[in-house]
């Protein structure tokens, strides 16, 4: 089974972002960038899968620009046996992503596509869906635990009443969530063994897709700062406070 995993290069979940000075975007000047914690989670996945010897081949791929080649790396140095890399200086929507990644599948055919449900720079959570709509391919979304058994998978979902079971045909895309599992740390050995993995680098016109983006940002802004909190020494205060001040009871 060749499973193929989407990776995404964002700025590190540690570092506080800054909006620029003319709002068009995030200040990335010296930022430290690094791999989504939801695309670890999907490599590790598919990582586990293949040390259980369900899966036969890693192949990541990330859209984005050339300095994406680092995030490959580590995926590889994680376990990954080879990276594509779509490259592009634009900043591309979720369907734009998507549409890519459709056509990576269509010349990897892959059995399996595990992606993160989300990226934490944008939130959008759609690129999974809209792969699934673009593809075809059955999807379980949200997962915290996959199960593969002959050509179904079984995927368990964490929806708002708890948790669901879906059995997936083959080929199919699960994207993961937070408790699927915890990543690995890349050993020295396998950061060294990287580097000489084969990486390709492709472009959209190569792949014979349009990137042209119907949604422009008109403005970004950093979050309103909030008001430091008090201490009170009762519940009577509390409750005083909270009807006379707040007025929310």
């Amino acid at each position: 089974m060749k499973v193929l995993v989407p990776v995404k290069r964002v700025v590190d979940f540690n570092v506080k972002v800054r909006v620029k000075a003319d709002h068009s975007g995030v200040d990335l000047a010296n930022v430290k960038m690094a791999l989504n914690p939801f695309c670890e989670i999907a490599v590790e996945e598919a990582v586990r899968l293949k040390e259980q010897g369900i899966a036969t081949e890693i192949v990541v791929v990330s859209v984005g620009p050339n300095a994406a080649q680092e995030q490959l790396r580590t995926a590889l140095a994680l376990g990954a046996d080879r990276a594509i890399l779509v490259e592009s200086a634009d900043e591309l929507n979720s369907l734009a992503v998507a549409k890519l990644l459709k056509a990576v599948v269509e010349k990897e055919q892959p059995q399996l596509v595990i992606l993160g449900k989300q990226a934490i720079d944008s939130d959008n959570n759609q690129t999974g869906q809209m792969l699934g709509a673009l593809t075809g391919y059955a999807q379980g979304t949200f997962a915290s635990k996959v199960e593969v058994a002959g050509d179904k998978v079984n995927v368990t979902r964490e929806i708002d009443g708890g948790l669901q079971t879906v059995a997936l045909n083959l080929p199919a895309i699960v994207t993961t969530d937070l408790r699927l599992n915890e990543p690995r740390y890349a050993s020295l050995p396998n950061i060294m063994k990287a580097k000489k993995k084969p990486l390709d680098v492709v472009t959209p016109d190569a792949l014979g897709v349009s990137t042209a983006s119907t949604v422009k940002t008109l403005k970004v802004e950093a979050p309103a700062a909030r008001q430091a909190g008090i201490k009170v020494k009762s519940v009577a205060e509390l409750v005083d406070k909270l009807k006379n001040e707040a007025k929310v009871i």
